[in-house]
């Protein structure tokens, strides 16, 4: 038995399903609007109050008693997670990085992935960002490629020597080092549609200042 439909009915359904595909569309449209400029506002402000940290006197130590001075660690965080910022001049890659790999941090900024060292300090730095976002341009990565990083406490830079892929479950990759060198991450391949299922890392080793 066949049951037709009105052609009134079929109308109406058929504009009901054009109007809820054009809302649905607006909305996703409206939410990617959102997300980026929310993540072009956080990455002006903090930089903007990177460079007003490194044009401030530096802070020196207090003595709360006549034999213990109050020293704290140059390369500790900022409360708020800012570490600082980090640029590759030849992909043109300029980012903050704060605390943390949260959705919300990566959706504005990169990470430091806790657990690992602080720039400056001896060992791996593990910094982390979406490939399709921050970290695009390192699918463009070379050898010898000069990665600096700037914080409150001092600037730093370090010298690309691999790349390679590793599946996820990896995380050798953060294993800590005798030296002082950083490790970047990001999702592999590329251009992968969903979930990546495996992880594009790239090594650098610290160059040290030439003594003046």
């Amino acid at each position: 038995m066949r049951v037709s439909l009105p052609r009134v009915a079929v109308r109406r359904i058929l504009r009901g399903l054009q109007f809820a595909t054009l809302a649905l569309s607006l909305a996703f449209l409206s939410y990617c609007a959102f997300v980026l400029v929310d993540a072009w506002r956080f990455e002006r402000n903090e930089s903007q109050r990177l460079d007003r940290m490194l044009l401030a006197p530096p802070v020196t130590a207090q003595r709360v008693s006549v034999s213990v001075p109050v020293v704290l660690p140059a390369s500790a965080p900022e409360p708020d997670g800012l570490i600082g910022r980090l640029e590759i001049s030849r992909l043109g890659i300029s980012v903050i990085v704060t605390e943390g790999t949260s959705s919300q941090v990566l959706r504005r900024a990169a990470g430091h992935i806790a657990g690992t060292r602080l720039p400056g300090e001896n060992g791996n730095v593990g910094i982390s960002a979406h490939r399709d976002t921050f970290f695009r341009p390192l699918r463009n990565v070379r050898q010898n490629d000069i990665v600096a990083m700037t914080t409150p406490s001092g600037s730093y830079q370090y010298k690309v020597v691999s790349t390679k892929i590793v599946p996820p479950e990896d995380t050798s990759v953060l294993n800590d080092s005798d030296s002082e060198v950083l490790t970047l991450v990001t999702c592999y391949p590329f251009y992968f549609v969903g979930a990546a299922p495996q992880r594009f890392i790239v090594r650098a080793e610290r160059i040290q200042a030439q003594p003046e």
